[in-house]
């Protein structure tokens, strides 16, 4: 019985997680728009929607989000350059990018990843598979991020210790001079 409760704490605890995870859907249809939004609201995800891709640029400058689900077949501005841009700039460089189509076309998927996409998946999918992918990248990311501030946090070490051995050195050096100094009287 333990075990039970501690699976369900568990569970529980993944679920608050995931509530904070704010997602941003990309796609010029409606209908795929909503169902996502259901489906993934469901889950305990934050849905913003956007029905292109301007807007969705304009969302993610505005705004911070922990993934982006973006259609592959985009009108106006294409899910391509949306990437692109979400990769030049310094403070998405980073963001998860989960791209979808309704193509089958391998070209695209290879477009598509080497234009930095996260993971590619065509429709029709199970919602589960895109669940567990949505997941996988999310945990990806936060490793990232993990991994950066234990890097800045070294950084800060490797700092102060440069400047104790700056200060050692000084306190070397005049100890130095003030032995030589002894040597002469």
């Amino acid at each position: 019985m333990p075990a039970m409760d501690e699976a369900s704490a568990q569970e529980g605890i993944g679920n608050r997680r995931r509530a904070t995870r704010t997602i941003l859907a990309v796609d010029d249809s409606r209908t795929n728009l909503h169902v996502l939004a259901h489906r993934l609201g469901q889950l305990g995800y934050l849905v913003v929607l956007a029905d292109c891709g301007s807007q969705a640029l304009e969302l993610i400058s505005a705004r911070g989000f922990d993934l982006v689900l973006v259609d592959r077949v985009m009108p106006e501005v294409s899910s391509l350059h949306v990437l692109q841009e979400i990769r030049a700039t310094r403070d998405t460089t980073d963001l998860p990018v989960i791209m979808v189509t309704s193509q089958s076309d391998p070209r695209g998927a290879i477009e598509a990843l080497q234009a930095g996409a996260d993971d590619y998946l065509e429709r029709p999918y199970e919602f589960e598979e895109l669940a567990a992918r949505i997941e996988r990248v999310l945990a990806r990311s936060d490793r990232m991020e993990e991994l950066k501030r234990s890097n800045l946090a070294l950084d800060a070490r490797i700092a102060a210790r440069a400047i104790e051995l700056g200060e050692a050195r000084g306190e070397l050096a005049a100890i130095r001079v003030e032995l030589e100094r002894c040597r002469r009287c």
